[in-house]
């Protein structure tokens, strides 16, 4: 999909967030949208960052981030709320509260799933596995193996969320541990080849579960210079994946990328920076009696600090 076929809305705070979920009278009765919103690289921001001057200075903050959704929630009927992970480290609340905080608060903005980046292990195992009665949400993730570890069936490879008869699969992928994360901090997790995996849950969802939209979680990384598999490769090499949600690379992505494969499917990759400055927001269509998308159309909104006037 060319880069102009999108319609790219930056709102400040919730400003113009609406505009997105009006489609026309006679294509509404026709239609069922969905949309997603999505967070990667929380890195434990619970607070703004300080209104100094500094760049982003007074932006994030999950309270702002909940306003924001809950706003969507209430002007659109179909909405998954998905993280690509890395929920933990980078402010003292992480050092403090081992993470409690952070899965706390996910669960009050009724998160729908989301996936392990190798930040959310810095405690170890048992300190993830300490925490997880905090996350009134799933966990995903497909080729991080912990049979052998205390995390056994602990988390599920994918999940399938239905809105108004639509099916929307989504599964979850983290990033090669050893050499990246302590091994007393993984233990015996075995990690599997993301794209062989990634190429059995297309089929799982798409012929077993029948899913009319295919979203993988990834904590991969968008993009590197060698043949370290990431985000854009794995796009490139497995066909059937409808939305990546990217994470680890702190990527700001304007807008999505998208890859084309030679049977005409899109694959769009997304990534919106860290610390919750900005929220991903995208909107699809579908035909309400096929289930086949038609449209897509995405935001970047920024989580800002409200402007007030006196």
């Amino acid at each position: 999909m060319k880069r102009r076929d999108f319609l790219r809305t930056t709102a400040v705070g919730a400003a113009g967030i609406s505009l997105l979920g009006v489609p026309f009278a006679a294509e509404a009765a026709q239609t069922i949208n969905l949309t997603i919103l999505h967070t990667n690289d929380q890195h434990s921001r619970i607070e703004p960052f300080p209104d100094d001057g500094r760049k982003y200075g007074g932006m994030g903050g999950m309270a702002k981030r909940a306003t924001l959704i809950e706003q969507i929630r209430k002007e659109e009927p179909n909405v998954l709320l998905l993280d690509s992970g890395d929920i933990w480290q980078g402010t003292p609340y992480f050092n403090f509260f081992g993470g409690e905080l952070e899965f706390k608060l996910m669960s009050q903005m009724k998160y729908d799933a989301a996936t392990l980046g190798n930040h959310d292990l810095d405690n170890g195992l048992r300190g993830l596995e300490k925490m997880l009665p905090f996350a009134d949400f799933p966990f995903v993730t497909a080729n991080y193996d912990f049979s052998n570890t205390i995390l056994k069936n602990r988390f599920e490879p994918y999940k399938v969320f239905e809105k108004q008869g639509v099916r929307i699969g989504v599964f979850g992928l983290g990033i090669e541990l050893d050499g990246l994360v302590a091994k007393n901090n993984f233990e015996q997790t075995v990690y599997l080849d993301p794209v062989a995996v990634a190429k059995e849950m297309v089929q799982e969802l798409r012929v077993n579960q029948k899913c009319n939209l295919v979203v993988c979680l990834s904590h991969l990384g968008y993009k590197y210079e060698d043949e370290k598999i990431d985000d854009v490769k794995l796009a490139q090499q497995v066909q059937g994946i409808d939305l990546i949600l990217g994470a680890h690379t702190h990527t700001f992505l304007d807008q999505p990328t998208a890859i084309l494969h030679d049977s005409g499917h899109e694959t769009l990759i997304n990534q919106v920076g860290w610390s919750g400055i900005f929220l991903g927001r995208i909107d699809f269509s579908f035909n309400r009696k096929s289930k086949k998308r038609t449209d897509v159309r995405t935001a970047l909104v920024p989580v800002n600090t409200p402007v007030t006037t006196s």
